[in-house]
């Protein structure tokens, strides 16, 4: 029969045959995976491009819950194409504030390389943070 196996689509995804197994129990697929007479998972495509979305979802903060909220309102087909909206915007806004903050310590590590950088090419490393002298002294802030 046609589909991908569990191993195959493990594979693809990245994900571990356990975690396939705990998304679909969990309910964060949009359609159930069919199974052959012998009890084994056939996956499609169309669950490879779900699961695909439902990792970047994951991996950008997504709460399950979430996920699982947007699983269903999928499920439920038409008519809810605006509480979709509305959860994808609202997590939207969650990652642009976590670049924004990210963004923000990158300057701050730039900075910081150049400082080095521009200590050591002129071989003032010296005057670099050190740690505290065993006295308890303070050390340069740098």
């Amino acid at each position: 029969m046609g589909g991908l196996s569990i191993g195959q689509v493990a594979e693809r995804t990245g994900l571990s045959v356990h975690a396939l197994r705990f998304y679909e129990r969990e309910g964060l697929l949009a359609d159930q995976v069919r199974r052959e007479s012998n009890g084994r998972r056939v996956y499609t495509e169309d669950d490879v491009e779900w699961l695909d979305m439902c990792i970047k979802f994951r991996s950008s903060g997504m709460p399950l819950d979430t996920i699982r909220k947007y699983t269903d309102l999928v499920r439920q087909g038409p008519g809810n194409e605006g509480d979709r909206l509305a959860l994808l915007k609202s997590h939207q806004d969650y990652v642009s504030a976590q670049i924004a903050e990210l963004n923000e310590c990158l300057n701050v590590i730039t900075w910081k390389v150049g400082c080095y950088q521009e200590a050591l090419d002129a071989g003032q490393a010296d005057c670099l943070w050190t740690a505290p002298s065993a006295h308890g002294e303070k050390s340069e802030a740098s």
